[in-house]
């Protein structure tokens, strides 16, 4: 299965929203907090381009946020991505 990476903050609804939708594919979750990690927000936007939180990515797949990570659900490809 591949890792996932995820940018998140604690507070935001949309970094939980995702977070549990990968929770229950059992996915392999490796959270970067970027309130909490020392030079993370920084690193997400080098990585993404984007400001905004989650970041996701899987494996080296860059997917967005959560809206992207719901369209892959809903289009049925999330699992084929996170079994690569």
């Amino acid at each position: 299965m591949a890792e996932v990476t995820m940018y998140t903050t604690s507070w935001c609804p949309f970094c939980r929203r995702a977070k549990s939708l990968l929770v229950s594919k059992a996915a392999r979750l490796h959270e970067i907090d970027v309130d909490r990690v020392a030079g993370g927000r920084q690193e997400m936007m080098e990585r993404s381009g984007r400001r905004t939180v989650p970041q996701i990515w899987i494996g080296p797949h860059h997917v967005g946020g959560c809206d992207e990570l719901y369209a892959l659900e809903r289009a049925g490809k999330l699992d084929a991505l996170l079994a690569e």
